[in-house]
């Protein structure tokens, strides 16, 4: 039984860090391209962030605009977690954050071409 598991979210003042990992277990995902999204009350699922190999198979990740030099992700394959290292957050950062996985090893930013998911963590940032 494939399972993401998600911890590390919280409340936190703006300007603060988190950092989200997200273990996986049931298979081996070291080939595989994972994905942060999250959700906001009354909102979409929206792309977050994404580690995976590009087209010629350098590894690569892949932010939101708005993530972009705030957010980090990284994967551990020998501890089969992926993480999300938060710094700068703004309460408009407030969802719930999901880890995803997908059996491919390409990158992408929409949730429906990822196949696993975890349950979610609450990070709630405070003004």
């Amino acid at each position: 039984q494939v399972q993401l598991v998600e911890s590390g979210g919280g409340l936190v003042q703006a300007g603060g860090s988190l950092t989200l990992s997200c273990a996986t277990s049931g298979r081996t995902f070291s080939n595989s391209a994972m994905a942060w999204f999250r959700q906001a009350p009354g909102k979409e699922r929206e792309f977050v962030a994404a580690i995976g190999w590009n087209w010629v198979g350098s590894s690569m990740t892949n932010y939101a605009d708005s993530m972009q030099g705030r957010f980090t992700v990284s994967r551990d394959n020998a501890k089969n977690t992926v993480s999300l290292r938060m710094n700068s957050l703004k309460p408009e950062d407030t969802a719930v954050y999901y880890c995803a996985a997908r059996s491919g090893r390409a990158v992408y930013t929409t949730s429906h071409e990822y196949d696993y998911w975890g349950q979610g963590t609450q990070v709630t940032v405070s003004s």
